[in-house]
């Protein structure tokens, strides 16, 4: 059995590499048309411009759903381990799924409200996806603490809390290099500004800015990676109960019941054994 196979465990893996995918498509689009500068352009200007932002639309807003469906993977499996006994970890666990789904959401808003178009709509769509998204990191970290030794090695804790980490530091250094940039740029539409020449005005808390950018994304990409071997040891299913033999209004007499007492269908998505 492959290791991709094991689990759920694809799960998180597609996440990372379909949204990787949407991030190196709209760069690379946006740099053979022109329309952004190839030396490190903010991801947002990469999907701002037709035909580009069509495409990262879509692509994004696959990422969200495949983080919707690996956070409540993850929510559910803490459950199953230890979620019921702790009240502290129930709690964080239940905050960590509301997190992520926030955060989820404000990936939905980003690919779909481009800065250029309506740049207010964006930049709380970024605070959603990369704000809440930071707090859910943390809160998994405070998880993997509570849960090791007992579930897992201390290592899966410090590789968490090292990302976690790298995380903060990308976004305190794109907030001030942000916040530089903007003051030394008064009257220029700076949401608009889509190519930029090397010594002028702010070129240079610009360039750290979005590699700040980049960083985040990539930080908070990297930590569903470490998901891929927790998610080896889960499977999800879902149950039907049938309340009925029939979809009629009233009762209704049919040889069908005889078949379908006790039936019951699974999928491997949606509720827990692990």
């Amino acid at each position: 059995m492959w290791w991709f196979q094991q689990g759920l465990c694809l799960l998180p893996a597609a996440l990372v590499v379909w949204t990787v995918a949407s991030f190196v498509f709209a760069y690379i689009t946006a740099v053979v048309l022109r329309h952004v500068d190839p030396l490190v352009p903010y991801i947002s200007d990469t999907g701002t411009t037709a035909p580009e932002r069509c495409v990262f639309g879509i692509m994004m807003d696959v990422s969200a759903f495949l983080g919707v469906a690996t956070m409540y993977v993850r929510y559910k499996q803490v459950e199953a381990l230890d979620g019921q006994e702790d009240r502290c970890l129930r709690r964080l666990n239940v905050s960590g799924l509301l997190l992520g789904l926030i955060s989820s959401f404000g990936m939905c808003v980003v690919a779909n409200f481009q800065k250029t178009t309506l740049f207010s709509m964006h930049l709380v769509g970024a605070v959603l996806t990369f704000g809440f998204g930071a707090v859910y990191i943390m809160v998994q970290t405070a998880l993997s603490l509570r849960m090791q030794p007992r579930v897992h090695s201390r290592a899966v804790f410090l590789v968490r809390l090292s990302i976690g980490i790298w995380t903060v530091g990308s976004i305190i250094s794109m907030f001030v290099s942000s916040v530089i940039m903007y003051s030394s740029l008064p009257g220029v539409d700076v949401p608009r500004k889509l190519h930029w020449t090397p010594g002028e005005v702010g070129y240079t808390p610009h360039i750290i800015s979005t590699v700040s950018e980049w960083s985040l994304a990539l930080s908070f990409i990297s930590f569903f990676l470490t998901y891929i071997r927790d998610f080896q040891k889960i499977q999800l299913r879902a149950e039907v109960d049938l309340l009925s033999s029939h979809l009629y209004s009233g009762p209704h007499a049919g040889t069908a019941a005889s078949r379908v007492n006790g039936a019951s269908e699974t999928s491997p998505l949606l509720a827990g054994s692990t």
